[in-house]
């Protein structure tokens, strides 16, 4: 719900998991599910994250200094995902997005607050959800 948790390692699977304050820091890199359903607690990953990393996020942020798997952000809401490496793959109705000032500063926070002064929010790609999925939708069937 709120604070701050430190892991000086690696998280194992579903690291974060239906977080709904708070920032956890994960210093390496964290295993599949990184934040699935994650509806608004901030995570910064300094490593990579596993495959289906924040799916079906509803809110917050997902920060990855590293690499993603595949299938990042499947299903994804209104949580927004900062991705400094490659993406393996995205997953249904994730998509690149523009990053404004508005997202620049919400990353520059969140990098400062995990100590990564020294980490430019430039290098980041800003991904999010196309909103396809939103209702349901006959020609859409196949991405259910």
């Amino acid at each position: 719900m709120s604070g701050r948790v430190h892991v000086r390692g690696f998280a194992f699977y579903a690291a974060g998991a239906t977080a709904q304050g708070g920032l956890p820091v994960i210093d390496g890199d964290a295993g599949l599910r990184c934040g699935i359903s994650l509806k608004g607690a901030d995570i910064v990953v300094g490593g990579s994250v596993g495959s289906f990393s924040a799916f079906m996020a509803q809110a917050g942020n997902l920060v990855v200094l590293g690499d993603a798997g595949e299938a990042l952000g499947d299903s994804l809401y209104e949580a927004r995902i900062f991705v400094r490496g490659k993406v393996k793959s995205l997953g249904a109705d994730c998509e690149v997005k523009p990053m404004g000032e508005a997202e620049l500063g919400i990353l520059a926070d969140l990098l400062r607050k995990a100590g990564h002064h020294d980490v430019s929010p430039a290098s980041f790609t800003l991904y999010g959800s196309a909103r396809t999925l939103y209702h349901f939708h006959v020609d859409n069937a196949g991405a259910y």
